[in-house]
């Protein structure tokens, strides 16, 4: 038998968790054909990968790219660091349902909640749909360099139900939540692979207004997964109340400057009980944000971890989703840092880079800049508003030279100013201006609250966590965490220092046979014959990540931070090589991924994924 291409010769990582072995696999018409020891065939392309690792391409379930995908195939950062699949849609935002005239909303929805300049959403966007299924259909209609699968989002179809009313995020009448069914029902339907939301008080748009379903009962969250598991089925995926804050009626609370102090309308344990119970009634699995933090306190996080332990001994499909490294904000001269409201330095920052930054090595610059008060922007974005929240945020914030993303306590801008006799914030005004103003420093926002990464660790061993969290596609001023599946593999694989490394087999299987199987994504995640030939084969000695580069390349000159990899031998999506040597070949095999569903002998509910 001829095939399309045959790797030899690779160590194979399978993805099921099994240890790796010496083989070959054999790819004919998208689809692995063969895998096994010496595969004596031939093949169009024969490519020797003896020495690298071929493992599955990687899932990534929580990204953002839902604008992005109406106007970019090529879907960087996620495509350069082995991802073949993405789920957008989470944490209930998203462009559709949309009623005409109310686009300019859902802008200003996300601009605020996932920090995407509004100014590349407004002229990337094409729109021209107004369901959800419409929306798809465009989707559809484009190839990308990777599989695209979407959750529907519960604060678009607030927006469309209740118009004006869903400002105030106020109950829904019974025929609005039957409305909000229907809309879910059909979407479903016509593919969509779960319904998500978001309950933190937390996520306001650029005017500050509240997002839609935040507060929605949980009534109506029933009836929505009801409507889910009727059409079909599909995941839950929440961010819930409570885990970026206290909770009404208990202690801590979230601060956020230009807002004031945040309180969640339920604890992170009470929200765990109600996915229990959405569970329980309708069977279909849930994954919730899952993040240790300075508001959320070791109590609350500790209760909530036991709570999980007791899901997972009943076997219940509820799967905290976690980040393989702390959430880190990324501050530099060119995005946010500590002294954006400083007068002195809004004075000169329209300078070009070399230029602002030798303006503030000047001693007068800088003792003008550090002395001075901040001037409130005037707007309720809180975006808008972080300098704030960074100068308050010393101890937390290190350089990312290195890239040391399990840094030393003493390593902080705080600590090296305890050090040096010096104001924290003097430490990282010189950080900044350092090499012509590219410096580049992180804050690590959450999961760094022990200053290591024990507890990390304990969701990364737990087969019950599902791994995630990268946000692809948002905050692209800010964060860069769609580079996790790299740094999974080699800061966990290979390269830690403060605590031991784990078998390349089970990280893998973190990022492609589990998440595959959350979705229902039956045919990826594992490299067994049959599947699609998904596909990485990674130089594991190269594999590495780069420093975050600010780039220009949004729609209306907008800016975002990409953090590319090295170490990539080849990706492939569908039987396609869609990168080599790190760099894209040109080819866009990729497409919408839709969820079909059927009905087995038995009369149990049957997934299967198409794309």
């Amino acid at each position: 038998m001829s095939y399309d291409i045959l790797l030899k010769n690779g160590t194979i990582v399978d993805g099921t968790g099994a240890p790796p072995f010496v083989g070959d696999i054999a790819i004919k018409d998208g689809r692995i054909a063969a895998v096994g020891p010496n595969i004596g065939a031939q093949a169009n392309e024969v490519i020797d990968v003896a020495g690298s690792y071929v493992t599955p391409g990687f899932v990534d379930p929580h990204t953002h790219y839902d604008g992005q995908v109406t106007w970019d195939r090529d879907l960087m950062p996620s495509a350069g660091h082995g991802v073949t699949t993405i789920v957008i849609g989470s944490c209930g935002i998203g462009f559709a349902p949309v009623r005409k005239g109310t686009e300019d909303w859902l802008i200003t929805l996300t601009e605020g909640v996932e920090d995407i300049p509004g100014t590349a959403l407004h002229v990337g966007i094409p729109w021209g749909w107004e369901s959800f299924t419409d929306y798809l259909d465009t989707l559809d209609r484009q190839s990308y360099a990777l599989d695209i699968a979407a959750h529907v989002p519960h604060s678009a179809v607030r927006a469309y139900v209740l118009g004006k009313r869903a400002e105030t995020d106020e109950p829904a009448t019974e025929a609005e939540l039957a409305q909000m069914a229907d809309i879910v029902s059909e979407s479903i339907a016509a593919g969509a692979v779960g319904f998500a939301t978001s309950r933190v008080t937390l996520h306001r748009g650029s005017d500050g207004g509240i997002l839609p379903g935040t507060g929605a009962a949980e009534e109506e969250l029933l009836v929505l997964t009801q409507a889910m598991r009727d059409a079909g089925g599909g995941v839950l995926q929440m961010i819930p109340s409570g885990i970026t804050g206290g909770a009404e009626g208990q202690e801590g609370e979230q601060l956020m400057a230009g807002i004031g102090h945040l309180r969640d309308k339920h604890s992170l344990t009470a929200e765990i009980g109600m996915m229990r119970r959405l569970h329980r009634a309708t069977g279909q699995p849930v994954t919730f944000t899952f993040a240790e933090g300075i508001s959320l306190g070791d109590a609350e996080y500790e209760k909530a971890r036991g709570i999980i332990a007791e899901i997972k001994a009943a076997g219940e499909r509820i799967h905290p989703q976690f980040s393989p490294r702390p959430v880190g904000g990324l501050i530099s001269l060119d995005s946010y840092h500590p002294f954006t409201a400083r007068p002195s330095y809004a004075a000169i920052a329209d300078l070009p880079l070399a230029e602002r930054a030798k303006r503030m090595a000047d001693p007068a610059v800088k003792a003008a800049i550090l002395g001075e008060a901040d001037v409130s922007p005037g707007f309720d974005d809180p975006f808008k508003h972080i300098y704030a929240t960074l100068q308050r945020s010393m101890s937390a914030i290190y350089s990312l030279e290195g890239l040391d993303y399990e840094p030393d306590l003493s390593q902080s801008m705080a600590a090296i100013g305890a050090v040096e006799g010096r104001d924290p914030l003097d430490i990282c005004y010189d950080r900044l201006i350092a090499q012509d103003g590219k410096g580049v420093l992180i804050w690590f926002s959450t999961g760094y609250v022990d200053g290591d990464l024990r507890k990390k660790e304990q969701c990364l061993t737990d087969p019950h966590y599902l791994m995630g969290l990268g946000d692809g596609g948002a905050h692209v001023q800010f964060i860069c965490d769609a580079s996790f599946p790299t740094f999974l593999l080699t800061h966990w694989g290979r390269d830690r220092k403060a605590g031991p490394t784990y078998p390349i087999e089970m990280l893998v299987r973190k990022i492609s046979k589990d998440p595959a199987d959350l979705y229902g994504l039956t045919d990826r995640g594992t490299l067994v014959p049959g599947k699609r030939a998904d596909i990485n084969v990674i130089d594991y000695d190269r594999l590495a990540i780069g420093l975050p580069e600010l780039v220009q390349d949004l729609p209306a000159d907008a800016r975002r931070f990409i953090q590319n990899a090295s170490g990539y031998v080849l990706t492939m999506v569908n039987g396609t090589i869609t990168r080599r040597d790190d760099r894209p070949t040109g080819a866009y095999p990729g497409r919408l991924v839709r969820r079909q569903h059927g009905k087995n002998t038995t009369g149990d509910r049957e997934t299967a994924l198409v794309a």
